[in-house]
Order: structure tokens, then sequence, then C-alpha cells
């Protein structure tokens, strides 16, 4: 009994205490969801009535099928591109932010970054149709300005479509990490590769750019891992051509009444982007520990 009450007054048991309802939150609503749909993903289902039987048909059929393949070939295509486009249009704004805005003010542009969090992000899906539609902004502007006789019909319902509007929504996220990556690197090792006289593109490619490599790492994880799995964006703007591996786990569980299969195909698409994670994740701590780790 003193050991009990030595431990309950201890450190340990505190920090216990601590993490535990956050503990009993993640295993209540990740973990038991997550081992009931593997579970399921082994199972059969004719209709409503729920087959236990052990097989593994259902990832024979998820990893076979052509159209699956085709699926999930596409949502990686589809999502490396909205990871790349969002990169590339988040590093120069964490730059300008770090290097360019006085301190002061630094805050000031973090905090107007996250404006676009402020609206809902079905409402900016909805935008960017409106934005993109065929009597929508660009087409009516290029119309009314005479450069095109028609409106543009492949700028809409297409994997363009949602590249984009995933890019849109995603580059805050991205801008974040980049920025604290810029903010840590040292501005002494800048000044020291001006002082042996490397230009300012020279610099940037051998000094602020393999420095700040962790935050792109970490920004290509944060966006990466959630927009493979988004369905909501490529059911609005995507069309029958842009539609992603989530939208049929979707038409799985819905409409065709098919549980099993539908966790086969949520389980695979979880293990591609575990897989990927892992090379990311692996990139990122050659890059902390600098060459020859």
């Amino acid at each position: 009994m003193k050991r009990v009450q030595r431990w309950l007054r201890g450190e340990g048991a505190q920090g216990l205490f601590l993490i535990s309802p956050t503990l009993v939150f993640a295993v209540l609503l990740l973990a038991i969801p997550l081992i009931m749909v593997v579970a399921l993903s082994f199972w059969t289902q004719d209709y409503l009535t729920l087959d236990r039987t052990f097989t593994t048909a259902n990832y024979q059929t998820a990893w076979t099928e052509p159209m699956y393949q085709y699926l999930m070939a596409r949502s990686l295509k589809i999502s490396m591109f909205v990871t790349a486009l969002t990169i590339f249009l988040a590093y120069p704004v964490a730059y300008f932010i770090s290097f360019r805005v006085p301190p002061k003010r630094k805050a000031m542009w973090i905090f107007l970054i996250t404006i676009p969090f402020w609206t809902s992000y079905l409402i900016r899906i909805f935008l960017w149709k409106v934005i993109l539609g065929y009597n929508g902004v660009i087409n009516g502007s290029l119309t009314g300005l005479g450069l095109i006789d028609q409106p543009l019909s492949f700028i809409l319902y297409n994997q363009n479509a949602v590249v984009l509007t995933l890019a849109h929504a995603w580059v805050p996220f991205a801008i974040l990490p980049i920025f604290v990556a810029l903010e840590k690197v040292d501005r002494s090792l800048i000044e020291a590769a001006e002082d042996l006289g490397d230009s300012k593109l020279r610099r940037f490619l051998r000094v602020t750019l393999p420095l700040s490599m962790p935050g792109v790492i970490a920004a290509t994880i944060i966006v990466f891992i959630p927009t493979i799995g988004d369905y909501v964006t490529p059911r609005l703007v995507g069309g029958p051509n842009g539609l992603m591996i989530s939208n049929m786990i979707e038409l799985q569980f819905k409409k065709a009444n098919d549980a099993p299969l539908g966790s086969a195909l949520a389980i695979s698409a979880m293990a591609i982007v575990t897989f990927v994670s892992l090379i990311f994740i692996w990139l990122n701590r050659k890059y902390i520990r600098g060459p020859g780790a």
C-alpha cells in the first residue's frame, strides 16, 4: 500500500492522470473504430447479411480489380500534384514573411493567413465552382474581353479543378511549417555565404533551401495525407474524370452496401499513404541529422 501511495504521489501518476482523458478519447474515437474497420475488411456482406467468416477476398479484389487500381493511381497522382503545387505556392509566402517582413508585423501576417479558415470548407469549394464554371468568373471575363468566343469547358469537372481547389484549401497549412523552418535558419550563415561571394540565388540554393527542407517535408506530409482521402472536393468539382479512391469507398459503404470491400479499400489506401509518409519522415530525419548521418 505504501508503494501504491508513493506512486500515486509521484510525477508518473500525475502525468498519467493528465493524459488519461486524451488517451480515452483516442481509444474510443480512433483505435476502436480502426480495429472495427480492419475486422470488417476480412468479412463479407450480402445486402443486409454480414458473414463473419474470415476471408481475404476483399483485399484480392481491392488489389487486382483494374478499376480500383486506376482510382488508387489517380488518387496518388492528384495528391502528389496538389502537394507540389501547394509547396510551390506556400514557400514564397513563407520566405517573404520570414525574410522581408519586419519582426513586429510577422504575427499580423500569420494572422492574415488564417483568414480563409473563417469560412466553411464547403463554401470555398462552391466558390471555386462559381469561378471555374461554364458561365463563371473566368469564362465571363475572357468572353467579355473578347479573348475567347465560347466558354472554356476544360477548367471544371476534371482533375485540374480538383488540384486547384485542394491546393487553395491547403496552402495555409503548408505556409506555417515552412515559415517556422525559415525562422530557424541562422542568418549568419547567409551573411558568411555573401562574404564568400555567393550570389543571392546561390545563397538560397546552398544555404536557405537546404536548411528549410525539414519544414518543406513537414508541409508535404501535412498536405499529402489528407488530400488523398478527400472525397468532398472530387465529388463537387471533379466530375467523373476527377473522382478518387475515397469516392469509391463512400460508394461501397452507401449505395453498393458492401462495407467489407469498402473497408478493404480504405485499409489499402491507408497502407499506401503510410508507406509514402514513412519515406517523407525518413527524408526529414536525414535533413535534420545532416549529411553522413
